[in-house]
C-alpha cells in the first residue's frame, strides 16, 4: 500500500472511514460482518482508520475498539467529538452539536474507553458549534494534547477562515471534508489555506455516497437511510444525475479500472496532501476501493472527468437546508 502524510504521521493511501458498519445507510451490518471488514482492512495494508462519537452514538468507536485494540500499534486512529447522540427528554438519543470545552473533553474520556486505548492519534472536531467561538473548542483540543489524551487536533466541515483562526490557536494537523468529482466545494478555499498551512486533507465521501459506484435505486434506500434527505438523491435530481454515469462508465472502461477505483484514483491526482476515507461493509467493495492506488491517470483523462461530473453539471445540493446551515464550509 502506498503510503502518505497525515499531519505527523505516515498512513495508507487510501484509509478506512467507519461510519458504514453501523450508522446512516441504513440497518446496520452484524457485528460479524464489522469485524471481518475492518481486520480485512488492516490485513490489506490500511494503516488508517476513521470513526467518531457520532457513528452509531458510540457503536463505531465501540467496535474499532473491540477488534482493533490489539492491533493499536499497526495503524493512526481518528475520531471525533463535537457532535454525538444526547439522550432526550424521552430517553430517546438525538444528535447534537455541542462543542464547549467542557463537553468535547468528557466525549474523550468516553471515546478512550470505547476505543479501548490510552491515546487517540488524531481528534478532529466533528462540526464547529457556532455557539462557541473556534479558538476556545480548539483550546480544548490542545489541552487534550498536553494531557497525553490525543497526539494531534483536525477540523471537519469549516471554512479556510475558521481553518486559519483554529490554527492560530493550535496547531491543526488535518482538515477532513467531502471531496469528490461531484462535491467540489473544497477547491473554493479550503484546500488551498490547507496546503499553505501545511494540513493534510482527508476527503469523505470519495465516492460520492455511492452514486459513483453505478446505478442505484433511489427508491429502494433503506427509511433511515440519510441520502434520502440529500437533495441529489431525490428521484429528480438522481435521474439527471444518472445520465452522467453512461459517459463516466466509458471512461473506466477505458482506463481498465472499476467505477469505484476511478472516483478513488481521481482523488489520489489532485495532489499527495489528500487522504480518501471510502466506508464501506462489504468485502468486495473494500478491496476494490483499495485497488485505486495501482490506478494511473493521464492529464487528458483527468481534464475529460473534470469536465464531465464538476459543480455545474450535478443537480442538486449535498446537503438539505438543514444540514447546510450546521456546516461552515464554502459554497459555490
Amino acid at each position: 500500500m502506498q503510503q502518505r502524510q497525515l499531519g505527523p504521521f505516515q498512513v495508507s493511501a487510501v484509509g478506512l472511514g467507519c461510519m458504514n458498519i453501523c450508522h446512516a445507510y441504513g440497518t446496520p451490518v452484524s457485528e460479524q460482518q464489522a469485524e471481518r471488514v475492518l481486520l480485512a482492512a488492516l490485513d490489506a495494508g490500511v494503516t488508517h482508520f476513521d470513526t467518531a462519537a457520532l457513528y452509531g452514538f458510540g457503536s463505531s468507536e465501540t467496535l474499532v475498539g473491540k477488534y482493533l485494540t490489539k492491533h493499536r500499534a499497526k495503524f493512526t486512529l481518528a475520531s471525533k467529538c463535537g457532535m454525538q447522540g444526547v439522550p432526550n427528554a424521552d430517553g430517546v438519543k438525538v444528535r447534537v452539536i455541542d462543542g464547549r470545552p467542557a463537553t468535547i473533553k468528557a466525549t474523550c474520556e468516553d471515546a478512550l474507553r470505547r476505543l479501548q486505548t490510552d491515546v487517540i492519534d488524531l481528534y478532529y472536531l466533528h462540526r464547529w458549534d457556532k455557539q462557541v467561538p473556534i479558538e476556545e473548542s480548539v483550546g480544548a483540543l490542545g489541552d487534550l494534547v498536553r494531557a497525553g489524551k490525543i497526539r494531534s487536533v483536525g477540523l471537519s466541515e469549516v471554512s479556510a477562515t475558521t481553518l486559519r483562526k483554529a490554527h492560530a490557536e493550535h496547531p491543526i494537523a488535518a482538515l477532513q471534508t467531502e471531496y469528490s468529482l461531484w462535491t467540489r466545494n473544497p477547491e473554493i478555499a479550503v484546500l488551498q489555506a490547507c496546503r499553505e498551512l501545511g494540513v493534510s486533507f482527508v476527503a469523505f465521501s470519495p465516492l460520492a455516497r455511492g452514486f459513483l459506484c453505478g446505478p442505484m435505486d433511489v427508491n429502494a434506500f433503506d427509511a433511515k437511510d440519510i441520502r434520502r434527505s440529500m437533495p441529489r438523491f431525490s428521484p429528480e435530481n438522481h435521474a439527471k444525475n444518472q445520465v452522467l454515469l453512461q459517459a463516466y462508465s466509458a471512461i473506466a472502461a477505458e482506463v481498465g479500472c472499476t467505477l469505484s477505483q476511478l472516483a478513488i484514483a481521481w482523488l489520489l491526482h489532485q495532489g499527495d496532501d489528500i487522504l480518501p476515507i471510502p466506508g464501506t461493509t462489504s468485502m468486495d467493495h473494500l478491496m476494490d476501493d483499495l485497488g485505486a492506488v495501482n490506478v494511473a491517470l493521464s492529464d487528458d483523462v483527468l481534464a475529460r472527468l473534470d469536465a464531465l461530473i464538476n459543480q455545474h453539471t450535478v443537480h442538486g445540493n449535498r446537503y438539505n437546508a438543514q444540514a447546510n446551515s450546521e456546516v461552515d464550509t464554502e459554497v459555490f
